[in-house]
């Protein structure tokens, strides 16, 4: 069977709204997943395929590819959070941002594919402050200097039922009584998961997005602590946010670093907000224009 749309990292967050809307708009989609039994509520999709595939294996990226009409898309979400310190960045990054973008390229090339929607982050730059951004940046420098029909998103946190931002601090804020607070001040635009799919999936009959990139924000700008705080009250919580100085959130990150499980902050991540991840008034009356989004906000998601 051929589908319209390959969607990378389908199986996330993103990717399961995205799914979502592509399937109303009269798309069929392949997802490929190393965990395919995980999608439990896209499997109940008719026309949303979920496939087990190793999406770094060429020859697998190749043959997903090949299954994908001459006039469909590629849809690459991919992007991961946290990695070793390196310089320009570790190889975590290198891949996800970057290898994978190279190798999902030549693979629409040798098959005939020109339509490409490529996930980046709000603040890419190669010479950004951490790896993230700095991978990100370099990736985004692959999808450009391309000849694909290549369009662009970077979006600032996104927010949603099933997010991991607001969710981890609901979650911590309901472990502790009190949360010492790092980089309280530092500036983010929440977009929500909804308006993030939709400019993703409008897009793709919008040719004047062709070679177009994108910041994805919401209409609000929040500082750490007060996205921290409106945790605590999804939670139900009486915890106190207590603002510290910045070394010792780059202490309190270095030590997150080496605790089993999921890393809950890094040292990468205190580098990220060291610059405001926002956008100008003008740039989001231009990005309303062209998406028509929702702007759903952080308090409406309750």
């Amino acid at each position: 069977m051929q589908y319209d749309i390959l969607l990378i990292g389908g199986n996330g967050f993103v990717g399961r709204t995205m799914a979502a809307q592509l399937q109303t708009a009269g798309y069929s989609v392949l997802i490929p997943s190393a965990h395919p039994t995980a999608g439990r509520e896209l499997r109940m999709l008719p026309k949303i395929h979920l496939e087990e595939a190793d999406i770094h294996d060429f020859d697998e990226l190749q043959y997903l590819c090949s299954r994908i009409q001459r006039n469909g898309a590629v849809i690459n979400l991919v992007g991961v959070l946290h990695d070793k310190p390196l310089q320009p960045y570790g190889k975590v990054f290198k891949a996800a941002h970057v290898d994978l973008s190279k190798n999902i390229i030549t693979a629409m090339q040798l098959h005939g594919l020109k339509r490409y929607l490529h996930m980046s982050a709000l603040g890419a730059d190669p010479h950004g402050p951490s790896m993230y951004q700095r991978s990100n940046g370099d990736g985004e420098a692959v999808v450009r200097a391309s000849d694909l029909n290549w369009t662009i998103f970077r979006p600032s946190v996104i927010f949603g039922a099933q997010d991991q931002f607001i969710n981890l601090f609901a979650k911590l804020t309901k472990l502790f009584p009190a949360m010492p607070l790092a980089n309280h001040q530092a500036k983010f635009q929440s977009v929500s998961v909804d308006d993030v799919a939709s400019a993703f999936v409008r897009s793709l009959t919008m040719p004047k997005t062709i070679h177009q990139s994108y910041d994805l924000v919401g209409l609000k700008v929040y500082s750490m602590k007060e996205i921290v705080e409106f945790a605590a009250r999804k939670a139900k919580t009486s915890c106190a946010i207590i603002p510290v100085p910045a070394v010792v959130g780059y202490l309190q990150a270095f030590a997150f670093e080496f605790l089993p499980g999921p890393t809950l902050m890094s040292r990468d991540n205190i580098a990220s907000m060291s610059l405001p991840n926002t956008l100008s008034p003008e740039g989001v009356d231009a990005l309303t224009k062209v998406f028509n989004l929702s702007h759903r906000s952080l308090e409406g998601n309750q």
